[in-house]
């Protein structure tokens, strides 16, 4: 096909166009805000959407806790400027600058927003920081080329500080940690002793979509039959409203369960990856957003795997 001179400029205008808008959304900048949820912790809400340059990649729900030595972040955010803003709405909700920045695991939404603060503060599980070391430039880098503008000064600033499972006390307030894995390779979540509150990282969605790239499903279920035991007044998921109603751990595991039985039925029946991801959602999953969009990055996570273990090689 021939373009003439008119169409050429006409597409490099509507590029240009779509390049100043794309910038001007740029410009309006992380805004996180603060929800009292208990006493001394706040709950910062991501959007509940996959990451997209629209939302800055700010999708991750984020925790504050006030200590007697500042404020304790649960996760970091996805960017410099991310964990910025959150250090700064930190500050102004509790009036001291930031003291210790928990890591859940190594997904970009929840530990690139390190880069904001010094490397000493940050603390996680050791296998957290042999994940990162293994994949966190990978996921900078896809960050960069999805965010763009977003992450401009994001470099990778490593956990420095252990956590393990047992009791961590901070400027008095006490906490008890668990280290477990299933959503990723190393998780943790944290239990604050004062108000009752389970903080789960992203063992736990409500009301949306678990993501499952690096999840071990066996080990996940175990996750969240640990949760189970724990009492809490009130759960802060990784994604999703809190929970004070006690189901949003039924309600992952559910669907968890769920994801599992229809690969391997979609494996046995003949169905293709294509068709695997476009099977019927039971009408108990309509509460869950982006249900869809999961269940198909789901297929494309262990419909493979599940071919292996069910189909019959065949001889050469």
């Amino acid at each position: 096909m021939i373009l003439s001179r008119r169409a050429v400029l006409g597409s490099s205008a509507a590029l240009l166009g779509s390049a100043i808008a794309r910038a001007q959304t740029f410009a309006g900048s992380y805004q996180p805000r603060a929800e009292l949820v208990a006493d001394g912790i706040w709950l910062v809400r991501g959007v509940d959407e996959p990451i997209n340059f629209a939302n800055g990649g700010a999708i991750a729900n984020i925790a504050i806790i006030a200590t007697d030595d500042g404020p304790v972040l649960f996760d970091s955010g996805v960017s410099l400027a991310h964990g910025q803003a959150l250090a700064a709405l930190a500050f102004k909700v509790t009036g001291r600058p930031v003291t210790r920045v928990l890591i859940s695991h190594l997904h970009p939404d929840h530990a690139l927003g390190a880069a904001a603060f010094p490397a000493q503060i940050i603390h996680a599980v050791p296998a957290t920081r042999a994940d990162l070391e293994r994949d966190a430039e990978g996921f900078s880098d896809a960050m960069y080329r999805l965010l763009s503008g977003w992450m401009k000064g994001t470099a990778l600033v490593l956990p420095q500080g252990d956590l393990g499972n047992g009791p961590l006390t901070i400027g008095g307030r006490e906490l008890q940690l668990l280290a477990l894995n299933g959503h990723s390779q190393s998780d943790l979540a944290l239990l604050d002793a004062a108000t009752g509150t389970l903080i789960t990282g992203d063992l736990v969605f409500h009301n949306r979509a678990p993501a499952t790239p690096h999840a071990d499903l066996a080990h996940w279920q175990a996750a969240l039959d640990h949760l189970e035991t724990i009492p809490h007044r009130l759960l802060l998921p990784g994604h999703g409203p809190p929970d004070p109603a006690d189901e949003a751990i039924s309600q992952t595991r559910e669907w968890l369960a769920w994801v599992d039985a229809s690969l391997r039925q979609s494996v046995a029946s003949g169905l293709d990856m294509t068709e695997a991801g476009e099977v019927p959602i039971p009408a108990r999953f309509a509460a869950l957003k982006f249900a869809r969009y999961e269940l198909q990055r789901s297929v494309s996570h262990f419909f493979p795997a599940i071919e292996t273990e069910l189909l019959p090689k065949t001889a050469p």
